[in-house]
């Protein structure tokens, strides 16, 4: 059948071409729709639940809402795990699904379950579900500035008020209509609220309470329907309107009257506009701004959502006052270029490589060129696959695309035509004529077909393995095996149909019969080579043995990394201050650090968030701060080839001289992918499980001081879950009982006196502002004045009401108290996190775990376990070692099937461990752990030591069939086999050179991979060539070559693989 597919591509040459031609438009119309991205997307099923409860401590907020919600979602279908965040003011549990649930189908359920829970909540509360963004979801941010001379139409210049309203109501409606966009979240800034702030001695003198002046602005401020009359055929509709439109409507409400008099707002009160009580803020290069991060919905480009996102930014700002402009600070599309150059220049480079070998060892132009022209079809047919499978085009799977092995088959049917086309002129002593030159094209493909298909098969099964892994590790290399399956299938069909067609017509003239001079000069070296290997096989075994136990001995030693950082060409830096510092006091001493690290001449901006945003992705209290700096082009920087490493210790140096915080630096993406993974913001996480805080802040501190003392541990900390200043004010049931107060009388006033209560809103147009009743900011600030507040006595009959200071009714007091309560589970829990510098995951782990067993002693009912990105190094270890052995066999079986001797399969199989020496030793050389990047390239090593080792012992075993003697049959079958070995090695390491060397963005996750396969295949080939033929000897040397004679035909091994072989002798 694969005799008659070759002859009609011949035939209908020209319909091959067209279709060819068609497939190339197909996949440039599909690149132009191929979802492009730096990394793939490995963030799991998740939901956040984020409730914000006004002035709720930490305590309350776990009592009150995180248990309740907590509990509420357990056991909805499909949960993995759920782990939860109490802090002022807010709550945040956050939901884990199984891999695969449909996303809005999770957040269904969790919304039913929710709306069962709100009956055990307290009143006025509501959870609200987080943005349907994944983790790398936070694609682009942008800063809202003014300009230094720019002034409003008062004649003030903008402050930080003005400017969040420009964000909140001209730039952010524009964005979130933005496809692909969920959320814009703003930090920074404050929202403009009206403030009713009552003077407590007029409120006293006029017999006033706090309670009425909130029921009279909400019965003073709203405008009624009242439905409709007719009169005349006409229909009036009838509208009574009472909405406050200014702070003079305001003042003017009524409250009481007493004895005639009306009492008015304005009489008690000051309204003025005034700043809400803020969670965050935002700064850049040293100054407050407002920042707003764009939210990517789950499941979409980020590339092209980033790009929709900047040009609606541009639009937007043309709505902005003269003066205010909107810049973007951080795009995800730069880090996604900058890759997609990387691999590009990698793919352009491999593939010049690649011809250029072809061209030396084939020695004639044109059939190299119809080899090369196999890389770029493959490609782009590759490209349309990714289209149909939803494969985005990233480092990860465009990574793995290796031309030397899509080109193999292509290679040895191009080198067998042209050998025959060679001999056939010699024999007839002119050129072929166009028949001759097709029908030869036909019958010299066919030869060879088998052994390239067969080696295909191999390569592509070696990457099932792959599709085996699950859960991060799955989403992060299943694009890999993807493409690779997809582009050697591509190649195998072009090498079956393009390839016989392109050399049938276009390989015209005279064909050279000699070798090129590279070829003679290999022959030359390798012959003595081999005579010596064959002399002393015993010798040449036992060094490939004692080399294959040496490598996994040094293997075992070597470091172990889940997946290489990705450079993203911009840091991130964490700054950690007391819990309990204010906001005021953390932007201070944020601004001084970014004056400090502004003056880096790498550095071209930094920008911060402090605290949490207005949407709650990512809740932290005001004691810790993002900040992204952001760097130049490598190009203007003063020393182009400083590492990353070296600024990242230069910048620490620097911060470190500022005192009262402590950092941690890693990178905008690499923090979030973290956090996602475990929870935790660091490589490793020592979780421990318990009831009580105080005990569990007691084990953290043994916890962090052994972790701490293991070499290559950077950053370790405990979690802060102490440490926040309170205030307490504690009710005196007794004196309130004599007064005939109830607790909540005392509550009320001091929630709206210091925390203020909304009473309603004002419109401008679109806008809206709430009206808020507070103390006047001088009294909220001073804490001794809190004492002198009055709470109202009970009104008897016509008397003037009476007030008594709190100071009588209840006892104030400053402590400390919890500054976060976090739960996994429905546990409470304490992490203390550690980054690894200059020291493999893997071993750091393993030292961690043995320490904390021998020296901490953990009392019972706690527990602990290990979290952060190892975790997922050990489940994909675990998942290779049950599907490695199990591909392994299958090859052994696909060789059996070929060879039917067992013999002859394990000799080719030899091969695999022989390959896996060259790629440990290429890592160990280059000091690179073994991670699962150098992992797959394992995988692919195996299937192309195959290759090489089934080519030269099918040869062989038909020479010895023909029979010839055992020493001359391996002899000759090693000689006539270099040359498409040598090709065949060359072209697929030569691929990966620039892959190995290149130092652009995101070469670290490439370059594993690419070093395996490079030292591997130096190996192996040097195995096929010499180790080979005397393991061969050495097997089959005991048995009288007759033994042979019967069972070489069987299988594939029957279409006499000398016809294909250069300048073999012909019987």
């Amino acid at each position: 059948m694969l005799d008659r597919i070759i002859a009609l591509s011949i035939r209908f040459r020209w319909l091959v071409m067209g279709l060819v031609l068609t497939a190339c438009a197909v996949g440039v119309w599909s690149f132009q729709r191929l979802p492009i991205d730096a990394t793939p997307d490995i963030t799991n099923v998740q939901i956040q639940i984020n409730t914000e409860a006004p002035g709720y401590s930490p305590l309350e907020a776990e009592q009150r809402i995180t248990f309740p919600v907590e509990t509420a979602v357990a056991g909805v279908p499909g949960l993995q795990y759920t782990r939860s965040v109490s802090r002022y003011g807010l709550s945040q549990v956050t939901v884990i699904f199984d891999d695969g649930t449909d996303i809005y189908f999770a957040r269904q359920l969790v919304n039913e379950r929710l709306q069962g829970a709100l009956g055990q909540l307290p009143p006025g509360i509501t959870p609200e579900l987080g943005p349907i963004a994944t983790g790398l979801g936070e694609i682009f941010m942008y800063t809202v500035e003014a300009e230094p001379d720019a002034r409003r139409p008062d004649g003030q210049p903008y402050s930080t008020e003005d400017l969040r309203t420009l964000q909140d109501w001209v730039i952010r409606p524009q964005l979130r209509n933005t496809r692909g966009v969920t959320e814009v979240n703003t930090i920074g800034g404050y929202e403009r609220q009206y403030h009713v702030t009552p003077r407590p001695e007029r409120l006293s003198a006029y017999g006033v309470t706090m309670a009425e002046i909130v029921e009279a602005l909400e019965k003073n401020n709203a405008n009624v329907g009242a439905g409709y009359v007719e009169r005349y055929g006409e229909q009036y509709l009838i509208r009574v309107p009472g909405q406050a439109t200014s702070r003079e409507d305001l003042g003017a409400v009524v409250i009481a009257t007493r004895g005639g008099v009306p009492i008015r707002v304005a009489d008690v009160a000051d309204v003025d506009m005034g700043e809400e009580l803020r969670t965050g803020a935002a700064t850049e290069n040293g100054k407050e701004t407002v920042l707003a991060t764009v939210l990517m919905l789950a499941g979409e480009n980020s590339r092209v959502v980033a790009q929709a996102a900047a040009a609606s930014l541009e639009d937007a700002a043309k709505a902005l006052p003269k003066g205010v402009k909107a810049s973007p600070v951080y795009d995800r599309t730069d880090l996604v270029e900058r890759a997609v150059k990387t691999v590009e220049k990698n793919l352009v480079e491999g593939a010049l490589l690649v011809i250029v070998v072809l061209f030396l060892l084939l020695g004639n132009i044109r059939a190299a060129l119809i080899t090369a022209a196999v890389i770029p079809i493959t490609m782009l047919m590759t490209i349309t696959g990714m289209v149909r499978t939803g494969t985005s085009g990233n480092l990860m799977s465009l990574g793995a695309l290796d031309f030397g092995l899509i080109v193999d088959g292509a290679v040895i049917i191009v080198e067998n035509c042209l050998r025959r086309f060679g001999e056939a002129q010699h024999r007839l002593g002119r050129i072929l004529t166009r028949e001759e030159r097709f029908e030869l094209a036909g019958s010299a493909s066919s030869e060879v077909i088998r052994p390239s298909l067969f080696g295909v098969m191999i390569i592509t099964l070696v990457y099932v393995p792959i599709f085996a892994l699950t859960g991060v590790e799955g989403k992060t290399f299943h694009p890999m095996a993807i493409t690779v399956v997809i582009a050697l299938t591509a190649a195998l069909l072009l090498s079956l149909t393009f390839v016989p067609a392109a050399v049938a017509m276009f390989v015209t003239g005279k064909v050279e019969e000699k070798d090129s001079f590279l070829m003679r000069w290999a022959r030359i070296g390798y012959q003595p080579a081999l005579d010596f290997a064959l002399r002393s096989r015993r010798l040449m075994v036992g060094l490939a043995v004692v080399l294959v136990v040496i490598a996994g001995f040094g293997a075992s030693r070597m470091g172990s990394e889940f997946v290489p950082n990705l450079d993203e060409g911009d840091i991130a830096m964490h700054a950690l201050r007391i819990p309990g510092t204010s906001l005021t006091q953390a932007v201070q001493m944020q601004t001084a650090l970014e004056a400090r690290l502004a003056k880096f001449p790498e550095v071209e901006r930094v920008v911060a968030k402090i605290g949490t945003a207005e949407v709650a992705t990512d809740p932290v209290p005001p004691s810790v701060a993002d900040t992204f700096i952001m760097l130049k082009d490598r190009k203007d920087w003063p020393d182009p080839r400083k590492s990353r490493g070296d600024l990242v210790a230069e910048m620490e140096a620097a911060v470190s001289e500022i005192p009262g915080s402590k950092y941690e630096f890693t990178q905008p993406i690499q923090m979030r992918f973290n956090e996602l993974l475990s929870g935790v913001r660091a490589d490793v996480a020592v979780k421990i499980y318990g009831d009580d805080l105080d005990e569990l802040l007691r084990l953290g501190a043994e916890v962090e001081a052994v972790v701490a003392s293991v070499e290559g541990s950077a950053d370790p900390q405990t979690e802060q879950i102490t440490g926040l200043p309170v205030l307490q004010i504690t009710p005196d049931r007794t004196a309130m009982a004599r007064l005939g107060l109830s607790i909540d009388d005392v509550q009320s006033v001091i929630s709206t006196s210091m925390g203020g209560t909304t009473a309603g809103q004002i419109f401008e147009g679109d806008r809206r502002f709430d009206v808020v009743v507070r103390l006047p900011e001088d009294l909220r600030s001073d804490t001794n004045a809190i004492g002198r507040l009055q709470i109202p006595l009970p009104a008897a009959d016509g008397r003037p009401r009476q007030f008594v200071p709190l100071s009588e009714v209840a006892t104030i007091e400053l402590t400390k108290g919890p500054n976060q309560i976090s739960r996994e589970n429905g546990k409470r829990r304490i992490v203390v996190t550690a980054n690894v510098r200059d020291r493999d995951l893997g071993s750091f782990v393993g030292e961690v775990q043995k320490r904390i067993e021998a020296d901490v002693v953990v009392p019972a009912g706690y527990w602990v376990t290990y979290g952060g990105t190892f975790e997922q190094l050990i489940s994909a270890a675990k998942r290779l070692q049950l599907v490695v052995p199990a591909v392994l066999l299958l090859i052994f079986g696909l060789l059996f099937a070929l060879f039917r001797s067992v013999k002859d399969s394990a000799i080719v199989f030899s091969g695999v461990p022989l390959a896996l020496t060259g790629g440990v030793a290429a890592l160990m050389l280059r000091g690179l752990p073994l991670s699962i990047s150098a992992g797959v390239g394992f995988i692919a090593l195996s299937g192309v030591a195959v290759l090489n080792g089934v080519v030269m012992v099918t040869f062989i075993r038909s020479l010895i069939a023909e029979g010839k003697p055992l020493g001359e049959a391996l002899r000759e079958g090693a000689l006539t086999r270099l040359r498409p070995v040598l090709m065949t090695a060359l072209v697929a390491s030569l691929g990966f050179v620039p892959m190995a060397l290149n130092v652009g963005a995101g070469a670290e996750v490439q370059r594993p991979l690419a070093t395996v396969v490079i030292g591997g295949i130096i190996s192996s080939t040097l195995l096929t060539l010499l180790v080979l033929p005397a393991l061969y000897s050495l097997v089959h040397g005991r048995s009288k070559p007759d033994g042979i004679r019967g069972a070489a035909p069987r299988g594939l091994a029957r279409f006499d693989p000398r016809r294909f072989l250069p300048f073999s002798r012909r019987p």
